[in-house]
């Protein structure tokens, strides 16, 4: 069987193709287009036949152009492209070569992707504003943070805050976990503040604060005559103040175990009699507890009942001490300062020296030892600029603890090493680069160069 081969038939071919095609010589001169190039360049396909594509550009129907690109490269060759009417081309030039493998002409397809472009740039466009809101926010929280009287600039207080803050408005039982001086009842009672119960009243009882056997009288009332020495007229229990509001219960783990068994019966029913009583009474109230004691522990050891510790633990919140969130320290030092400075009429400023020795602090009394150092500060400074030597007295040290490094076996590695270190210290201290600077005495890029060097983040 024999064919026909139509003189035209190349043509036919590539006018029938669906994709935009345009062919030059290796002198940019357009020799072949397929009818959809009208469609992009807006201009008749036998206006561009014969035409340089240089003059294109210069005439500004497209630019760039991928022709000499290719022609010097030798290869496939892929740019985006803008017509005259503004649209967005992806454009790709393919070397075509000759049988002596000389290049002998330049194929270019195109493909509108102006559409895809603007989603790109509309993208681009709304995570910046995405961006900006989301920093709007994080200065908003921080607003939001200091006026329920917290500093939290390191991640994991924040998340802890959070967490406060997402179940403030139901009446979930919460258990603050944490070392003492973190800040537990600042967080219970931001908790309350946030909830719905926030016009009842906030009814702290400390646990570990009552004597065993005057605890039951105290926490549910008595009344009157209902033992020696008790008043004529009875009294209200603190749990009975606590009616449409939110009942605290800090150092939960210091209850006896008889006294647990009537903490768990309260909670449970909601309903308790007063000392001497026959009615009961019924409490509506939110309760958040607190301790500093491993519950865990002491529950496998016997001391504290499993079940009231699951009817407390439904949701934990563990506040971090202030030793594992250093980038709080001056900010708080900061706090302290001012708020110190305007309560006892003092104008009190702390040199980077101070500063330096404070973050490095061990802080075991955790954020309430850093305020009353703070405040004693203030107040005995006889300078309005605390220095480094004012810092050891109230840290109970009577002269600089010097820090001493290991020998490494030569100088330049002893060196690198108490260098790394000071690095250390001072990314855990400072905020920025540029304070992590002032404070080491170098220009923030030796900064970066320093960091990059030992690898700290």
């Amino acid at each position: 069987m024999s064919y026909n081969i139509r003189e035209d038939e190349n043509e036919v071919i590539l006018q029938s193709l669906q994709d935009d095609l345009l062919v030059t010589d290796t002198d940019g001169i357009i020799t072949r287009v397929t009818a959809a190039m009208k469609s992009l360049y807006g201009v008749e396909n036998k206006e561009l036949v014969g035409k340089s594509v240089y003059e294109l550009e210069k005439s500004g129907v497209c630019t760039p152009i991928v022709t000499p690109l290719v022609k010097e490269s030798g290869k496939r060759t892929t740019i985006i492209q803008t017509t005259k009417e503004n649209k967005k081309l992806l454009v790709t030039g393919v070397p075509v070569f000759n049988d002596n493998g000389k290049l002998w002409r330049i194929a270019t397809y195109s493909h509108d992707v102006t559409e895809l472009v603007n989603m790109r740039e509309y993208l681009a466009h709304m995570e910046e504003e995405m961006q900006r809101v989301l920093n709007e926010l994080n200065h908003l929280r921080s607003q939001y943070l200091q006026e329920h009287g917290f500093i939290a600039r390191s991640s994991s207080m924040k998340r802890c805050l959070e967490m406060a803050r997402q179940v403030a408005d139901t009446d979930v039982n919460v258990l603050l976990l944490g070392e003492s001086g973190v800040g537990k009842t600042q967080v219970a009672k931001m908790i309350h503040q946030e909830s719905p119960r926030k016009e009842g009243p906030f009814i702290e009882v400390n646990c570990g604060a009552i004597p065993e056997t005057l605890f039951e009288a105290e926490f549910f009332g008595y009344e009157g005559g209902a033992f020696t020495g008790s008043h004529k007229n009875g009294k209200v229990g603190l749990a009975e103040l606590s009616e449409k509001g939110t009942l605290f219960l800090d150092e939960v783990g210091e209850l006896s175990l008889n006294n647990q068994v009537k903490v768990l019966k309260f909670i449970q029913e909601k309903q308790f009699y007063r000392v001497g009583g026959r009615k009961p009474k019924n409490i509506d109230f939110r309760l958040v507890t607190a301790t500093n004691q491993p519950l865990i522990e002491l529950v496998e050891e016997k001391r504290f009942r499993e079940d009231l510790f699951f009817r407390l633990n439904v949701v934990p919140i563990t506040i971090p001490p202030l030793r594992e969130r250093t980038s709080d320290i001056i900010p708080l030092i900061e706090y302290f300062v001012q708020d110190f400075s305007k309560k006892h009429n003092r104008d009190i400023q702390m040199d980077k020296a101070a500063l330096k020795i404070l973050c490095e602090q061990e802080w075991k009394g955790n954020v309430r030892e850093l305020m009353n150092v703070m405040e004693r500060l203030i107040v005995t400074s006889p300078t309005k600029l605390i220095s480094a030597e004012e810092i050891w007295m109230p840290l109970g040290n009577d002269k600089k603890d010097t820090k001493k490094y290991t020998f490494q076996g030569s100088l330049p590695d002893t060196l690198s090493s108490v260098e790394e270190a000071l690095l250390k210290e001072a990314a855990s201290s400072c905020r920025t680069t540029t304070e992590m600077a002032e404070w080491l005495g170098i220009s923030q890029p030796t900064v970066f160069r320093k960091l990059r060097k030992y690898n700290i983040k």
